[in-house]
């Protein structure tokens, strides 16, 4: 769908199109987000878009920020807050509910409600729960408003990894061992629900991974050696989520593959390696973003490896019916197997991430990449597609 096609005012034909970068939000992963956005806004060419940055607190407020990215990078070994950025502790920022308006809003208590313009796409760079799940897709479609990325479907399903599992099998996709532990069985009988997992490890060895199954950036993922760190690997996800999946240890390598929308489809990068870091247990949180534990692009494969793994990516990309772009991670097991561990319907974006590593090694820049997804999202209806 060409942008002629959507709802526009009447000067839009002489101005550039407005982006909204929305960023921030509820989930554990807010600061990365906020890292996200730093990158993405010093990344929009100026000359071709007009830029509105918009953070989501961790409360959940909508908040207006200055358009600051040196701002919004890691300090000190922390990561930023919307907070920091906002420019009122009380102000709002509203989107419209009625799809023929594109007028955005901001509001603070005792002063008359400022319209900030029209926006023409929605650029959401936040990760995990009330944002990548398909919740912040469901009010863009609902406001008529197009987005970079998937849709609700594709966004649900990818931020729930039980789902994600169960849609690769039905398409022939391998996945690795995995059990599921729902909030109502380890409320209902914790010592049921441990023996279940003992009972998994008993089948698949030690170790096992534990993690949230709607989370992201290997937030509260512990590796459990044996059943005394069981417990406490548990109450860590459950900080995160509620439901937890546990997964048995893969043998072999981890490999990543970038996947992007361009106008004749899906196509996938060169695949990255991700090595076992030096100083971590595993590629954890602070081994992505803190410590910057560097992949290896493109990854040391044979052509044949290669031309699998960049085939599975898109295959998992339309399995799960996703738009605009996904990471997919697998292993490359012992045997020579690649097996589908994960996709991520909004990866680490920041420039040191591996998404665009991949893209960066396969001819196209960070700048060409953002704009590549603006340009996606622009020749999108929302609704059904």
């Amino acid at each position: 769908m060409s942008t002629e096609n959507l709802p526009q005012s009447p000067d839009s034909l002489s101005r550039k199109p407005r982006v909204a970068v929305v960023f921030g939000g509820r989930s554990s992963e807010h600061g990365i987000s906020v890292v996200t956005a730093g990158a993405v806004l010093k990344a929009i060419d100026r000359t071709r878009y007009d830029v509105l940055p918009i953070g989501i607190t961790q409360d959940g407020r909508w908040a207006l920020t200055a358009d600051e990215p040196e701002r919004m990078a890691i300090a000190g070994r922390r990561t930023p807050s919307v907070d920091q950025l906002a420019e009122s502790t009380e102000g709002a920022v509203v989107l419209p509910v009625d799809p023929a308006d594109r007028e955005v809003v901001y509001s603070e208590p005792g002063s008359v409600p400022k319209a900030l313009g029209e926006v023409d796409v929605v650029f959401p760079v936040l990760h995990g729960p009330y944002g990548e799940d398909g919740t912040l897709q469901g009010l863009l479609e609902l406001s008529g408003i197009p987005y970079v990325g998937s849709g609700v479907l594709s966004s649900a399903v990818g931020q729930d990894k039980e789902y994600m599992k169960r849609v690769f099998t039905s398409f022939g996709l391998k996945v690795g061992p995995y059990l599921v532990i729902r909030p109502r069985e380890w409320t209902r009988d914790e010592a049921a629900a441990r023996k279940r997992i003992v009972d998994f490890a008993g089948e698949h060895g030690w170790p096992l991974f534990v993690k949230p199954a709607r989370a992201g950036s290997s937030i509260g993922i512990t590796k459990v050696d044996g059943l005394s760190g069981l417990d406490d690997a548990v109450a860590e996800a459950q900080r995160h989520d509620p439901k937890i999946l546990v997964e048995a240890a893969l043998r072999g390598r981890e490999i990543e593959c970038g996947v992007l929308e361009f106008e004749d489809g899906p196509r996938a990068s060169l695949p990255a390696e991700i090595p076992p870091p030096d100083t971590h247990a595993y590629y954890d949180f602070e081994a992505k973003y803190i410590d910057s534990t560097p992949g290896v692009v493109p990854a040391p494969l044979t052509d044949e490896e290669t031309a699998e793994v960049r085939r599975l990516a898109v295959e998992a990309f339309d399995a799960a019916s996703c738009e605009g772009l996904v990471r997919a991670d697998f292993f490359l097991t012992e045997d020579g197997e690649f097996v589908i561990n994960e996709i991520n319907t909004m990866p680490g974006f920041t420039p040191i991430s591996m998404y665009p590593q991949m893209w960066q090694a396969t001819g196209v820049s960070y700048q060409e990449l953002v704009d590549l997804l603006i340009q996606a999202a622009l020749r999108r209806s929302t609704g059904l597609r």
